[in-house]
């Protein structure tokens, strides 16, 4: 609001100035039948060139207070919308976007504390010189304010042709109760500290960071936590169908290979029976989690229902499938599960097939797991049709798919 009256004061006062400038000239104009002397003259030309100076004056004032506003009113939004998103990545973001554009930034970046697996967003620098030039963490036992990063001396021992970074700033970004993480801005121009009302723009953003990554993080354990199945801790059903729905559409659009295991513990029910379901849920447990140390990071391994898993592995064929079942079989059975000894795994495998939807992928699996079962135990069976093979129409399978698990067919 002070801006806003401040510009329109000024663009009044230039206004005057130029009709006063208007007035002078067309006066300079106009023939005066006695000839001024000559220090009129000159105290005319002194009015002049004073008036044209202050108008190019204000003129600069006016055209630098409405960059202001429009850079403060750019940072308000900005600011605001920090706010507006659940989304972690979004959040990391528009935080970085923002310090880069502040006056004397070249670069930013924010890292999180805490798991080595929490994302770093950076803007205007290389991955290289993130490892370089992140600040690992705050002073324990301090809550400080902000850190003034000096690299002169390191970027002129550097062999470096490009823009060494010389100086930055590291924020600390405070949660609630605890520091989540650091906002750091750097310069590839000055080894000076920066302006402090730059300094006081990035303590700011990064206090207005903190709440907006603190929501982020709880939204995405959340979301976390309603994907998992409580006993086994892994991909529960619901995410096992939307999984196996997205990784079929994307496998048919990029013409990509998918293959499917579906997963049955050999006389659970007979274990149950023995032992009891209690300490049926325990061996359930190790069972999945030896089957969770054996997929390959890219492979989806969920509980489908009562002792069945399955495991969804993208860029895969029906030999990458066999060999994963036969490192499952052996990660289970190769030595005894409390309470139940040794145990074994039946599994059907299938491979995505032209014009496939996701009901018809998991019923030829399920089906080849069915085959398996009936061979006897610790057995893995595959689809009986060809690679490549168009299957048989499924459209009411595939109606029911769609309305049991929220799945679109």
């Amino acid at each position: 609001m002070t801006t806003t009256v401040l510009v329109s004061v000024a663009a009044s006062v230039l206004v005057s100035l130029l009709v006063v400038a208007l007035v002078v000239l067309l006066v300079r104009r106009k023939p005066a039948r006695p000839q001024a002397p000559n220090g009129r003259a000159d105290e005319l030309e002194r009015v002049l060139a004073d008036l044209n100076s202050r108008m190019d004056a204000m003129s600069r004032e006016v055209t630098e207070a409405l960059a202001r506003t429009q850079e403060e009113s750019r940072r308000t939004r900005v600011l605001g919308e920090l706010g507006g998103t659940i989304d972690l990545d979004e959040v990391l973001s528009r935080t970085v976007d923002a310090a880069a554009s502040l006056r004397g930034v070249d670069a930013a970046m924010v890292k999180l504390v805490g798991s080595s697996e929490e994302p770093t967003a950076a803007n205007g620098i290389t991955p290289d010189e993130i490892e370089e030039y992140a600040v690992g963490e705050v002073p324990a036992g301090r809550r400080i304010r902000s850190l003034h990063l000096d690299y002169g001396a390191e970027a002129a021992a550097a062999e470096n042709h490009g823009r060494p970074i010389l100086a930055g700033l590291a924020v600390p970004i405070h949660g609630e109760l605890e520091t989540v993480g650091l906002l750091s801005v750097f310069s590839r121009t000055s080894r000076q500290a920066l302006e402090p009302d730059v300094v006081a723009e990035v303590e700011a953003l990064a206090q207005r960071a903190g709440p907006a990554i603190e929501n982020a993080r709880r939204f995405r354990e959340a979301r976390h936590q309603a994907d998992l199945d409580a006993l086994t801790g892994l991909h529960n059903r619901r995410y096992f169908h939307e999984t196996l729905a997205r990784e079929t559409a994307r496998a048919q659009r990029y013409n990509r290979r998918l293959a499917l295991i579906v997963l049955d513990l050999d006389d659970f029910k007979a274990i149950n029976d023995r032992i009891g379901h209690l300490a049926g849920d325990t061996v359930l447990a190790e069972v999945a989690d030896r089957v969770r140390d054996v997929v390959r990071q890219a492979d989806v391994a969920c509980r489908v229902g009562g002792d069945e898993l399955a495991v969804i592995l993208p860029e895969s064929t029906l030999a990458d499938a066999e060999q994963l079942y036969r490192r499952i079989q052996t990660a289970v059975s190769s030595r005894p599960i409390s309470h139940a000894g040794r145990l074994l795994l039946s599994g059907g495998i299938a491979e995505l097939r032209t014009q496939d939807d996701p009901f018809a992928l998991f019923q030829r699996a399920d089906e080849a797991l069915y085959r398996a079962k009936q061979a006897g135990k610790g057995r893995v069976a595959s689809e009986t049709a060809g690679i490549g093979a168009t299957p048989l129409p499924h459209e009411s399978q595939s109606t029911a798919f769609g309305r049991d698990y929220g799945v679109s067919s």
